[in-house]
């Protein structure tokens, strides 16, 4: 039978799907890192106790990177190349959303929109990413390999998505409401298709190494297809909604290291 703890495990299984999937997400990491460090350093001058947090979440981003990078290793395997059509961080930069990287590259300070922004891109990715982690988590916290970093990541992803929430009312609060939900929504509709067109180019280059059939690939397609038409009616809604999180200033410490991945 066919479902996503079947699939990663043949994706798990197999070295070179393995470290393809282990390349896209430490690729994604580490530019995820290198941005909130930009930003960290460029925040404007009435933002600047947020600084810390951004640098925080930065620096999980890096940890995350090294630890897929870790994971590789521990099987003997070099990172390769990641394929464009699967580089969800570019694509999502390519449709507007987020801060563009030649923003960051300068030495301008950001404004407070820009910080909005910012805020409100990361709360629809990381809604994402919390969901995927959740689901490894689901199916594989026990494992003898993954077990570790996948525990370690999801509740990582889960501290970034609560600070995303608790940042974004204070903004709220002080009179941004209408360009927060503004952003959110144009950055959920955008995220969704981007996540759509990525899923299909990863099953597509996961299928040509692990020798899908015709059949398997086209059900994998369809699934992903029907998800985004979910999305796309009412599931977008997930991303956008803001709410008191539960664990409060989330992101108000040193960032947790990894040693045992390193």
């Amino acid at each position: 039978m066919l479902s996503a703890k079947s699939l990663f495990q043949e994706i798990l299984d197999h070295d070179e799907s393995f470290r393809l999937f282990c390349s896209i997400a430490a690729s994604g990491e580490s530019q995820g890192g290198w941005e909130n460090a930009r930003i960290a350093t460029l925040v404007p001058p009435s933002e600047r106790a947020l600084a810390p947090k951004i640098t925080r979440h930065g620096a999980d981003e890096d940890k995350h990177g090294r630890i897929f990078n870790a994971l590789m290793r521990k099987r003997g395997l070099e990172p390769v190349p990641v394929p464009p059509d699967t580089d969800y961080t570019m694509l999502l930069e390519k449709h507007g959303i987020g801060l563009a990287h030649e923003k960051l590259q300068s030495d301008e300070p950001l404004t407070v929109h820009d910080i909005v922004t910012y805020l409100a891109h990361s709360r629809v990715t990381e809604q994402r990413a919390s969901e995927q982690m959740e689901l490894l988590r689901k199916h594989f916290a026990d494992h003898p390999d993954l077990g570790r970093a996948v525990r370690m990541i999801s509740a990582d992803e889960d501290n970034h998505l609560a600070y995303c929430h608790e940042e974004l009312l204070r903004f709220a609060r002080a009179g941004h409401g209408r360009a927060i939900q503004h952003t959110l929504r144009e950055c959920a509709l955008a995220e969704i298709r981007v996540y759509r067109d990525v899923s299909l180019a990863v099953m597509a280059h996961m299928g040509r190494i692990l020798g899908w059939s015709r059949a398997k690939s086209a059900v994998l397609a369809a699934g992903i297809h029907a998800v985004y038409a979910y999305e796309r009616a009412a599931g977008w809604r997930r991303m956008v909604s803001l709410k008191p999180p539960e664990r409060r200033d989330a992101l108000g410490g040193p960032a947790t290291s990894a040693p045992e991945f390193a």
